[in-house]
């Protein structure tokens, strides 16, 4: 019996602890690297066939790295900040010798010959990857749902969306499915499912981490200024322990109290639920003890969903498209009338439907040129507006919705993302780091997550702000429902 209690407490410790708690762990020998491996594999097996979040594992793998990795310890020879740590991976990131498909059906047997750049920055430092998760396909939504793996649930209802396109990390990191995991954010891909689930996430800033080995490929210009990659994770030190393993240059140190902190104060324009604005009037009272606190609304906020909606339409020469489905034949309208009237497209319909959209939306040659003149106006109003300041803002104006929600609202033919996607779409449009960090839960226990955005090269001062929120306010919570032990 004794045994038997101690085992729950060191699972559910395991499964509580953090990726840097869980590494210091390892190395002080209170822990080993097969232990700690197999109780994420325990993890994973019992709450993904509610969840489906993990769509692919390496699980064999894992636990052969864990011996080596106990071995290596014993001898005195462990190297790397995430030695024997296990994580998960967005599938969207070619992992050497697992699937990379895309949520595709016709890539269901494309295998990826090397890790991605940010991959293998992570595994040089010793963490173990137990599997890949879910994503929408092509992570062209921001609902994780597609025709070849399915629907990944929200672990606090499975009724609800977990979000996406990173939603099958956020799902298992909100059950404590690995010590941390890491996704891709062109709008709002990390900071949907980190809001939805309870965790911390964290978008790097334009040009900062890598995509290569991103599928699909993100190459042309406009929208790679809006791409970022970083953690989903447990705690604000790992989003930033990820990002300085990650990210080409580390940032650079500041002094944080040389900056000012605007909290978003309520636009009539952009709806905003009552318990979301409680949380931020909170957080504006909690800082003003301390620091200067001021509502000086962002430049472009009500211009920068409208962009974003122009540059994810935006495919020059096909490029896109052609590095997506190659030669197999691709006709969204075709494809979505045949989903939706038999059911037997190939395509889930979130995804022919965005690209019907992004049809629609597609910029003229004189759109695109007042398109970047518009983008280099909002620059420069960016760069003055947080040259010394962290902007806390919403990421969405509700907790997590029921399935299809969320893609209703942002997908309408009534265009509403021009009023639900300014949270979101300001730090992808401008490039700009943003630092997810839940902070309060609603009427229904659903957990509120705000975004902390400021300009690149202005990190540390997002980290530190962001471990002030979560030892003050919720951070994360693990969701424990599904614990059997």
């Amino acid at each position: 019996m004794w045994e038997a209690r101690l085992g729950g407490c060191l699972m559910k410790a395991i499964l509580d602890w953090d990726a840097t708690t869980l590494a210091e762990k390892i190395r002080n020998g209170e822990v080993t690297v097969t232990e700690a491996t197999e109780k994420y594999i325990r993890q994973i097996k019992t709450v993904n066939p509610q969840l489906n979040a993990l769509v692919e594992n390496r699980f064999a793998e894992a636990l052969v790295e864990a011996k080596q990795c106990d071995e290596l310890l014993q001898e005195g020879k462990a190297q790397g900040r995430l030695f024997g740590v296990p994580i998960s991976m967005k599938e969207a990131l070619d992992v050497a010798g697992m699937h990379s498909t895309g949520g595709l059906k016709h890539r269901k047997n494309v295998v990826a010959g090397e890790d991605a750049v940010a991959v293998a920055r992570l595994r040089q430092e010793g963490a173990i990857i137990l599997g890949k998760t879910n994503t929408p396909a092509l992570c062209f939504c921001q609902e994780t749902d597609n025709k070849l793996f399915g629907r990944t649930n929200n672990p606090w209802d499975l009724e609800l969306t977990c979000g996406g396109s990173t939603g099958g990390e956020g799902a298992l990191i909100a059950v404590g499915g690995a010590a941390v995991g890491f996704g891709a954010d062109i709008g709002g891909s990390i900071r949907f499912p980190a809001h939805f689930n309870g965790i911390v996430g964290f978008k790097s800033g334009n040009g900062q981490v890598s995509a290569q080995g991103h599928f699909p490929a993100i190459d042309q210009p406009l929208q790679v200024r809006m791409l970022g990659l970083g953690a989903m994770a447990k705690s604000v030190a790992d989003a930033e322990l990820i990002n300085d393993i990650v990210a080409d240059n580390p940032p650079p140190e500041v002094r944080p109290d040389e900056f000012t902190l605007t909290v978003y104060a309520k636009d009539d324009r952009i709806p905003l639920g009552e318990e979301t604005e409680a949380c931020l009037k909170n957080i504006a009272r909690y800082f003003s003890r301390d620091y200067h606190v001021d509502n000086t609304p962002p430049p472009f906020l009500h211009q920068v969903s409208l962009m974003w909606q122009l540059i994810m339409s935006h495919d020059e020469n096909g490029q896109f498209l052609a590095g997506a489905f190659g030669d197999h034949p691709f006709h969204p309208v075709w494809e979505y009338v045949k989903e939706v009237v038999t059911r037997s497209s190939e395509y889930h319909r979130y995804l022919t439907w965005a690209f019907i959209g992004a049809g629609l939306f597609k910029p003229s040659p004189k759109q695109l040129t007042q398109l970047k003149a518009d983008l280099a106006k909002a620059d420069e109003a960016a760069k003055s507006y947080f040259a010394k300041r962290v902007l806390v803002l919403p990421v969405y104006h509700t907790a997590a919705l029921p399935h299809g929600g969320l893609y209703r609202e942002i997908f309408s033919i009534k265009k509403t993302f021009l009023r639900y996607m300014p949270y979101i779409a300001l730090a992808n449009v401008l490039g700009l780091p943003s630092l997810i960090v839940p902070v309060g839960e609603d009427s229904r226990g659903l957990p509120i997550g705000v975004q902390l955005v400021s300009a690149v090269g202005n990190e540390r001062a997002l980290f530190h702000y962001g471990r002030q929120l979560e030892e003050h306010f919720r951070g994360y919570v693990r969701c424990t429902k599904y614990d059997n032990f």
